[in-house]
C-alpha cells in the first residue's frame, strides 16, 4: 500500500508559487510565521491552488500541498485549450482567459502560468487585470477554470452542434 501510493503521490504536478512572512500581533510583540501558496495539478484536466501557514517553512509547504491534493478539481479541457474566454474574479484581481490557437503556447505571467501548465493546458491567452496580489490573482484563476463551461453544454444551450461551438482552428 506504502509504495502504491507513493507513485500516485509522484504523478501530480507540484509547484511552490509564493512564500510569504506573515505577522500575528500578540501581547509581546509580533509572532512571525510563513504563509506558502502551491499549485498541484496532473496535467491531464484536474487543478488544485493549496495554502499553508506554519512557524517554519517546510511544514507550511507540506501543509499547502495536503490542502491542494485534497481540494483538487476537474477543469473544462478542449484539445490543448480552452472551450472559451472568460473572465475569473476574486477580490479585486482580474484574470482574463482566452483560448488560443495550436502551436500558440503560454502566454501568462508568474502564477497564472503556474495554474495554466499544472492543468494540462497547451496553448491559451492570458491577461491579469486589477490587483497584482500573487494570492488574489492565481484565486481568480482558479475561479475563471471553475466556471468554465463543457462544450456539449454550450451546444445544447445554443441548440447547435458541439462542432458549430468550438473555435475555428479546433474543428475538423
Amino acid at each position: 500500500m506504502g509504495q502504491r501510493r507513493q507513485n500516485f503521490e509522484q504523478e501530480f504536478d507540484e509547484r511552490i508559487i509564493d512564500i510569504t512572512r506573515v505577522a500575528k500581533v500578540v501581547k509581546g510583540g509580533r509572532r512571525f510565521a510563513f504563509r506558502v501558496t502551491t499549485v498541484v495539478g496532473d496535467n491531464r484536466g484536474r487543478i488544485a491552488v493549496g495554502i499553508g501557514k506554519a512557524r517554519s517553512v517546510p511544514d507550511a509547504i507540506r501543509k499547502s500541498l495536503e490542502s491542494a491534493r485534497k481540494n483538487m478539481e476537474k477543469v473544462s479541457i478542449v484539445g490543448n485549450t480552452i472551450p472559451h474566454e472568460i473572465i475569473g474574479k476574486h477580490g479585486s484581481a482580474r484574470v482574463m482567459l482566452k483560448p488560443a490557437a495550436p502551436g500558440t503556447g503560454v502566454i501568462a505571467g508568474g502564477g497564472v502560468r503556474a495554474v495554466i501548465e499544472a492543468a494540462g493546458y497547451k496553448d491559451i491567452l492570458s491577461k491579469s487585470l486589477g490587483s497584482a496580489n500573487t494570492l488574489n490573482i492565481l484565486l481568480a484563476t482558479m475561479d475563471g477554470l471553475r466556471r468554465l463551461k463543457e462544450v456539449h453544454q454550450v451546444a445544447a444551450a445554443r441548440g447547435k452542434n458541439e462542432e458549430d461551438v468550438l473555435p475555428f482552428w479546433s474543428r475538423g
